[in-house]
């Protein structure tokens, strides 16, 4: 489990095509500090399992599916992304409860600047859209933020200058996408009280394995 709080702006050094995968590598001395074959990285996000890790870097596989239905498979070399370890137990919980499953895709459509802080508006899906509501949590690209909008196909959220300066979040511009996930607490909800169209199924949802089990996606 995570928390959305990015420990570290790292970046793209390799993508390794395959059949039906690609293979990252991906710098980040922070997080590959201790980090063995079969731990945990979220990357923008996506919980990945790591490979190998050497000199400050780590490869990780992703299969097609996740690179269908995330932003992953935009990254190319020398790309920027927000990497966070899991959270150890006796951590503090800085942001929200965050699976590293993605559950889509949104689109940044507008930035607006301030003084002091930066509104930033994000198009999302409609299916998603239920699961976010004003002052309630959402995680993009891996930052736990706080929605200041609702709408029936967008949010905005209100960037800080550490969090412009520490995340991709800061450099991303207006058509360019954002993995999204919202809040799990809300689709447990939803799917206990009955209320979903398609009760019977749960939300498409890219899901990074937990350690030694490998990424996977459903």
């Amino acid at each position: 489990m995570f928390t959305g709080i990015v420990e570290e702006l790292g970046e793209v050094t390799d993508v390794e095509e395959l059949d039906d995968a690609s293979r990252f590598r991906l710098r980040g001395p922070l997080v590959t500090e201790g980090a063995k074959h079969g731990d945990s990285i979220a990357v923008n996000g996506v919980c990945l399992t790591v490979v190998e890790t050497a000199d400050g870097e780590f490869t990780a596989d992703v299969m097609a599916e996740t690179l269908k239905r995330s932003s992953l498979g935009a990254l190319t070399a020398g790309a920027r992304v927000n990497l966070e370890r899991p959270m150890v137990a006796d951590g503090r919980f800085g942001g929200h409860i965050v699976q590293g499953h993605v559950d889509g895709t949104g689109t940044i459509v507008r930035r607006t600047l301030s003084e002091n802080w930066e509104l930033v508006r994000i198009s999302l899906p409609q299916e998603l859209a239920r699961y976010v509501v004003e002052k309630g949590s959402v995680t993009v690209d891996g930052v736990s933020l706080t929605v200041v909008e609702a709408g029936a196909d967008y949010f905005t959220i209100s960037l800080i200058p550490t969090t412009l300066a520490l995340t991709t979040l800061g450099i991303k511009q207006p058509g360019d996408p954002v993995n999204l996930e919202v809040d799990v607490i809300a689709k447990y909800v939803e799917r206990l009280l009955g209320t979903r169209p398609d009760a019977g199924t749960s939300p498409g949802t890219i899901t990074g394995a937990g350690p030694g089990t490998g990424e996977s996606a459903r």
